[in-house]
C-alpha cells in the first residue's frame, strides 16, 4: 500500500514493539525493588499509607507479568484459526492487569485505611518510610521516564501533547505503564503527605485517608484503563486522522479511480481490518476485474498495518470521498 504521511497516534512509528518490551520490562524490575522495600518499611513503620503504597507496588508487579504476556501473545501473525492475528489479545491480558489494579491496589488499599480509621495505629518512627518513600519515588522515576520518553516521541511525531497521544494511542502496554507509574508517583507524594500529617499532629486519622486516597486514585485509573481496553476489544474505528491517511493512500493507488465506502477498524495496537469499496480505472472485462481486485487487495496487506483489506466495486450512483 502507497505510504502517507502519518496522520494520528494510530500509526505511529514510536509504538514499536521493542520500545514497548523494554517500557514492560524495565516497570516490572522497578516494581519488584520498590514493593520489597514498601514492604519492609511497612512492617516497620505500620503506616496505613505505607501498606497501602506496598499493595499497590506488588499489584504493579503483577500487573506487568500479565503486559508482559500481552506484548507476547499479541504480536503472533493471523492464521487459519485467527485471520485477523491476535492483536487483540494485547487488550485482553491489559484489561487482567487492570483488574489487578483494582482489586489489588485499590480494593486493598481503602480497605487498609477504613480499617486503620476505626483502629487508630500508635506513632511511630517514620524515617524508615521516609527513606523507603524518596528511594521509590527514584525508582519509579526511572521507569516512568522511560514511557513519558515514548509518549512524547509519538506526541512530537503528531504535534500533540504526550498525555493526549497516550490515552488514544492503540498501544494498551504503553497506556498502562505510563498511567500506572504516573499513579504511583502521586501515591508516593500522598503517602508521605499522610505519614507527615500523622507526625506533626499526632492523629493517626491522617495516614488512614491518605491510604484511602491512594486507593481512590488506583481505582479511578483502573477503571479508565478498563475502559480504554473494553472500546478495543468491541471493536473500536480508527480515528478519523488515521481514516483520512488510508483514504488518501488509497486514492493514490494508480489503479483506484475512487472510493466511495472506507471501514477502518482496529484488530490490534496499530493493526487494522480495511473494507473498501472502490471504482477501478479502465474497462476490463468481469474475471480480469476481479484478478486485479485481489491483487491489489495483497499489496495492500503488503504494509505490516493492514492485517486484512476486502475491497468490493462500487456503483454508479454511490458518492464518491473526499480525504
Amino acid at each position: 500500500m502507497t505510504k502517507s504521511p502519518p496522520t494520528s497516534p494510530d500509526e505511529s512509528a514510536a509504538e514499536s514493539s521493542n520500545d514497548s518490551l523494554f517500557t514492560v520490562v524495565l516497570a516490572f524490575a522497578m516494581n519488584i525493588l520498590i514493593a520489597v522495600a514498601k514492604s519492609i518499611a511497612a512492617a516497620l513503620t505500620g503506616s496505613a499509607s505505607m501498606v497501602a503504597e506496598s499493595a499497590h507496588s506488588w499489584a504493579d508487579a503483577g500487573n506487568e507479568i500479565f503486559l508482559l504476556i500481552a506484548e507476547r501473545r499479541g504480536g503472533r501473525g493471523r492464521d487459519g484459526r485467527h485471520p485477523f492475528g491476535y492483536g487483540r489479545e494485547t487488550y485482553i491480558w491489559s484489561m487482567f492487569a487492570a483488574f489487578g489494579l483494582f482489586a489489588v491496589g485499590a480494593a486493598v488499599s481503602v480497605m487498609h485505611g477504613i480499617s486503620a480509621l476505626t483502629a487508630p495505629e500508635e506513632d511511630t518512627d517514620y524515617l524508615i518510610g521516609y527513606v523507603v518513600l524518596a528511594i521509590s519515588a527514584l525508582l519509579e522515576g526511572v521507569s516512568f521516564f522511560q514511557s513519558v520518553r515514548q509518549a512524547s516521541a509519538g506526541g512530537q511525531r503528531f504535534s500533540i501533547h504526550p498525555l493526549r497521544f497516550v490515552s488514544r494511542t492503540s498501544n494498551a502496554t504503553l497506556r498502562a505503564v505510563f498511567f500506572e507509574d504516573a499513579a504511583a508517583l502521586i501515591g508516593l507524594a500522598i503517602a508521605a503527605a499522610g505519614m507527615a500529617l500523622h507526625q506533626i499532629t499526632g492523629q493517626a486519622v491522617w495516614d488512614a485517608i491518605g491510604s484511602i486516597l491512594v486507593g481512590i486514585l488506583l481505582g479511578f485509573i483502573a477503571v479508565f484503563l478498563i475502559k480504554r481496553n473494553g472500546e478495543f476489544l468491541l471493536g473500536q474505528a480508527a480515528t478519523p486522522g488515521t481514516r483520512t491517511g488510508i483514504l488518501t493512500a488509497l486514492l493514490a493507488r494508480p489503479e483506484i479511480d475512487r472510493v466511495t465506502y472506507l471501514h477502518v477498524e482496529y484488530v490490534g495496537p496499530v493493526q487494522y481490518y480495511l473494507v473498501a469499496a472502490v471504482d477501478m480505472t479502465g474497462d476490463l472485462a468481469e474475471h480480469d476485474l476481479a484478478v486485479r481486485l485481489r491483487k491489489v487487495e495483497r499489496e495492500i496487506e503488503q504494509d505490516e498495518s493492514i492485517v486484512e483489506a476486502v475491497l468490493t466495486l462500487s456503483t454508479a450512483d454511490e458518492p464518491s470521498l473526499t480525504p
